[in-house]
C-alpha cells in the first residue's frame, strides 16, 4: 500500500517524463493518473456551470444549450488540434529533439491562434444571429446574446487550453496539463456565483457571468501552462523562435489534426440523429436515452484518460525506435482499461435502476433510462480495448485510419442499424440502444485489426 501511495504522489507531482524505457506497467500509471483527473476536471467545468445557471431559469439553461452546440466546431477544431499535437511533441521527446518539440509547440499555438480568431471573432460578432438560426426567441437573444459574445471572445482560451494540454501530455508531463485543469476549474468554480448572482462588489450579470468566470478560468489555465512549457527544464522550452511560421510542421499538424477532428465530427454527428431516432418514442424515451448517455459517458471519461496514456507511450517509444515497445505498452494498457471498465459494467447492469434513480423518479424515464444503460454495458469489454487501441493509432499519427472507422460503424452501420431496429423489426427504442452496443464493438474489432496491421509502425510525423 505505501508503494502504491508513493507511485501515486510521484504521478501526480510528475516526475518521470520519459517513457521509452524502464517497467511499462509504471509507465502506464505514472501518465494515466493524471490523465484521468484531467478527464474529471473537463466534465467537472461543464456540470459547475450548468448548476449555477439553472439557479436563473430555464431561459439561461437554454441559452447555455444552444451556443454550446454552435461551439461544437470550435471544440472539435481543439480537439483534433490536441491530439495531433500529442503525437508530434511525443514523436520528437521520443527521438531525443527537443529542439524539434519545441518548434512543434509554437506551431501548434500559432494554428490554436489562427483558428480561434477565424471561430471567434464571427461568434463575437454575429451573436444574436446564431442564438435565432439554433430556435432562439426574442426574449432569450436579448437576455443571452452577453454570454454568446463573450464564450466566442474567448475561443483562444478554449482552443489553447485543450492543446496545450496535448503538447504537455506528449512531452509525458500529464501532470501540468492535470494542474492547469484543476486552476481553471477552481478559478470557475469560485467566479461563477460571484458574477452570476453579483456577490460583493461585484455586478449581478446573469447568465453573462458564468461566461465571464469560465473565462477567466480557461485564460488562467493557458497561463499556466505557458509558465510551464517556458521552464521545461530542456525537454520542451518555447522562445520566440518558437513561434517564427514553419509551414512543413504546420502541413504535419494540420494534415494529422483533419483524420482527428473529422473522429470527433463524426461520433458528434451520430449522437444527434440517433437522438433523433429517439424522439419519435416520445419525450419519456427521450429523457430517459438522455439520462442514460450522460451516465455512460461520465463513467468511461477514466477510461479516455488511460487511452491518452497509451497515445503518448506510443509516440515516444516510436520516436525512439522502439515499436515493439511501443505495441506492448497499448496491449498492457488496454487490459487494464478492462479490469476498471469490466466491474464498472457489471455494477451498472445490476443496479441500473438506482443509479438512473438519481435523476429522475419518474416511472417511464426510470424504466426507459435502465434498459438503455443495461443494454450499453455489454459494449464495455469491446470497448475497453476499441478505446485506448484508437487513441495509440492517433498517437502513431495515423489519425485517418481512426476518421474512416467510424465512418463505417457510426454513420454506415450504426445509424441505419438503429432505424431498422426501431422501426422494421419493431423493436423500439431498445433497438437504438442495441445499435450503440453493436456499433461500438464492431469498432473496437476494426480498431484492433488495422492497429495488428501494423502499418502505424511506419507513418512518418
Amino acid at each position: 500500500m505505501t508503494r502504491i501511495i508513493r507511485l501515486l504522489l510521484a504521478a501526480l507531482r510528475g516526475t518521470e517524463t520519459n517513457f521509452t524505457s524502464g517497467n511499462i506497467n509504471r509507465a502506464i500509471f505514472m501518465l494515466s493518473v493524471p490523465m484521468i483527473l484531467e478527464m474529471v476536471m473537463e466534465a467537472l467545468f461543464a456540470i459547475v456551470d450548468v448548476f449555477f445557471v439553472a439557479k436563473i431559469g430555464t431561459e439561461a439553461v437554454a441559452t447555455v444549450g444552444l451556443t454550446e452546440s454552435v461551439l461544437t466546431l470550435v471544440y472539435s477544431i481543439a480537439i483534433g488540434l490536441s491530439t495531433a499535437a500529442t503525437a508530434l511533441v511525443a514523436r520528437r521527446i521520443g527521438e531525443e529533439n527537443p529542439d524539434g518539440a519545441s518548434k512543434a509547440v509554437g506551431q501548434v499555438i500559432f494554428i490554436s491562434l489562427t483558428f480561434a480568431v477565424l471561430m471567434g471573432v464571427p461568434g463575437l460578432v454575429f451573436a444574436d444571429d446564431l442564438l435565432r438560426l439554433m430556435g432562439g426567441d426574442a426574449q432569450l437573444i436579448a437576455n443571452g446574446s452577453g454570454y454568446t459574445r463573450v464564450i466566442f471572445m474567448s475561443a483562444p482560451a478554449i482552443i489553447l487550453l485543450h492543446t496545450l494540454s496535448g503538447c504537455l501530455r506528449g512531452a509525458g508531463d500529464a501532470s501540468v496539463a492535470m494542474r492547469s485543469l484543476w486552476l481553471a476549474n477552481g478559478i470557475n468554480i469560485v467566479l461563477c456565483p460571484v458574477f452570476i448572482f453579483g456577490l460583493g462588489p461585484f455586478p449581478e450579470l446573469g447568465v453573462m457571468g458564468s461566461a465571464v468566470a469560465t473565462t477567466l478560468g480557461r485564460s488562467a489555465g493557458v497561463l499556466y501552462q505557458f509558465y510551464a512549457l517556458a521552464k521545461m527544464n530542456g525537454r520542451v522550452s518555447i522562445s520566440l523562435t518558437s513561434f517564427v511560421p514553419d509551414f512543413g510542421v504546420v502541413k504535419t499538424l494540420l494534415g494529422l489534426a483533419a483524420g482527428s477532428t473529422g473522429q470527433f465530427l463524426i461520433g458528434s454527428a451520430s449522437w444527434v440523429f440517433l437522438t433523433r431516432i429517439v424522439s419519435t418514442f416520445g419525450a419519456d424515451v427521450v429523457a430517459g436515452y438522455t439520462v442514460a448517455i450522460r451516465i455512460f459517458v461520465f463513467t468511461i471519461l477514466p477510461s479516455w484518460g488511460m487511452a491518452n496514456a497509451a497515445a503518448t507511450l506510443v509516440g515516444q517509444n516510436l520516436g525512439a525506435g522502439q515499436p515493439d515497445r511501443a505495441e506492448t505498452s497499448v496491449w498492457r494498457a488496454a487490459f487494464c482499461n478492462l479490469l476498471f471498465l469490466l466491474p464498472i459494467g457489471l455494477l451498472l447492469y445490476l443496479f441500473a435502476e438506482n443509479v438512473v434513480g438519481f435523476f429522475s423518479h419518474d416511472t417511464a424515464v426510470l424504466t426507459i433510462g435502465a434498459q438503455s444503460l443495461r443494454v450499453f454495458c455489454l459494449g464495455f469489454v469491446f470497448m475497453a480495448y476499441g478505446m485506448v487501441v484508437t487513441q495509440a493509432l492517433n498517437g502513431a499519427g495515423d489519425t485517418r485510419s481512426p476518421m474512416l472507422i467510424n465512418i463505417l460503424c457510426f454513420w454506415v452501420i450504426e445509424i441505419p442499424l438503429a432505424y431498422a431496429l426501431a422501426n422494421w423489426l419493431n423493436w423500439g427504442p431498445s433497438g437504438v440502444f442495441w445499435s450503440v452496443a453493436i456499433s461500438e464493438s464492431l469498432l473496437a474489432l476494426a480498431a484492433v485489426w488495422v492497429f495488428r496491421r501494423g502499418h502505424w509502425r511506419t507513418v512518418a510525423v
